[in-house]
């Protein structure tokens, strides 16, 4: 693969990188970069998880060695599963089979255990000097990566411990670029302002949007409002059939003409167009007839004109995502323990 194509494919629909300049670079120095993202084990895996295993994907394509941590004990510091460690692991290799699912390639994608890395003394070392290295308040605004804002941290000191694992996970792990959701800016921010100050090679931090609640409860930036595992009702999970995911869809917030914070659009815009390439709209002749859309704007303008009913629009990312989602369902129906033991566990 030259260069550019190289490039283009891992920039490829992300909506921030720091830097590009560090990214292009990298990639010039090094065949087979080191990258990783981090999941909590902590419910199911929704739609929105799904834009990470896609570039997953694609950055193998352009030769990066990928990582994906599953983080058991990071799950247990936030109370998941009643900080049960061994429900917390089923819940992590539940996420395995969702994400090779997905066509994430086990072969090219190492999964691991946080637990594999913090027995290692050096961790904690690691742990202390970036602890050292950061104040109290930058720890503190780290905090909504946990799903938690800066006034319940007083509740409970080990949630204080949270982003400077998750910084040591990136040092320890020896990563060169530091992929997530957008949520995860202000610790990877942590982990450059870290490595800055301790002479540690510096991560490249790549982060992609979220897909929010399908309520609709407004502009996304604060972690209630993206579409949650803890919250079954404000997503779809990868593994939801037809039926289930129509009446999800039904009952999204989906205002005429609005496009924004509309979440049904949003799910075209971040999940459906950038991995199928293109979007339809299908629907009868008396109410206007077939769409075919390849870029978001093209929709978007569509909506907002008035020309597509939200019925319509909930119609087609329906039988988009239906369709898309095959292969887990697939997946799950010859390796039905995982998804069975999740649902026990969650009591669904």
């Amino acid at each position: 693969m030259l260069e550019d194509e190289r490039l283009g494919l891992i920039r490829k629909d992300v909506t921030e990188i720091v830097t590009d300049e560090e990214l292009a670079q990298l990639l010039r120095e090094k065949k087979h970069p080191k990258a990783y993202i981090g999941f909590e084990p902590s419910g199911l895996m929704h739609i929105g998880q799904v834009i990470n295993a896609l570039k997953v994907k694609e950055m193998n394509r352009g030769g990066i060695d990928f990582t994906i941590l599953l983080a058991d004990w990071h799950a247990k510091i936030n109370d998941k599963f009643g900080g049960d460690i061994e429900s917390i692991r089923e819940c992590g290799d539940y996420l395995k089979h969702c994400f090779i699912a997905l066509g994430v390639d086990p072969e090219k994608t190492k999964f691991i255990y946080a637990s594999e890395i913090v027995d290692r003394a050096r961790y904690w070392e690691t742990m202390l000097q970036i602890s050292k290295a950061s104040s109290l308040s930058r720890i503190r605004r780290a905090m909504t990566i946990l799903g938690r804002d800066e006034e319940e941290a007083e509740l409970d000191f080990s949630k204080l411990v949270y982003p400077p694992m998750q910084v040591a996970d990136i040092f320890e792990l020896s990563v060169d670029i530091a992929y997530g959701g957008i949520d995860q800016r202000h610790a990877h921010m942590l982990a450059r302002d870290a490595a800055e100050k301790l002479g540690w090679n510096k991560p490249v931090a790549m982060h992609s949007w979220l897909i929010p609640s399908l309520s609709g409860s407004g502009r996304m930036g604060a972690a209630e409002k993206k579409m949650s595992k803890s919250d079954p009702k404000s997503g779809i999970a990868v593994h939801d059939d037809p039926d289930r995911i129509a009446e999800k869809i039904s009952s999204a917030f989906c205002p005429s003409n609005e496009t924004e914070d509309n979440p049904v659009l949003t799910i075209a815009e971040r999940l459906i167009l950038p991995s199928r390439g293109r979007f339809s709209l299908l629907r009868a002749k008396n109410y206007g007839g077939d769409l075919h859309f390849a870029a978001y704007g093209e929709l978007r303008d569509a909506y907002s004109a008035g020309k597509i009913h939200p019925k319509d629009l909930k119609n087609n990312i329906t039988r988009e995502l239906a369709e898309m989602l095959a292969p887990v369902r697939e997946h799950f129906d010859k390796n039905p323990k995982p998804l069975a033991r999740i649902m026990e566990l969650l009591s669904i």
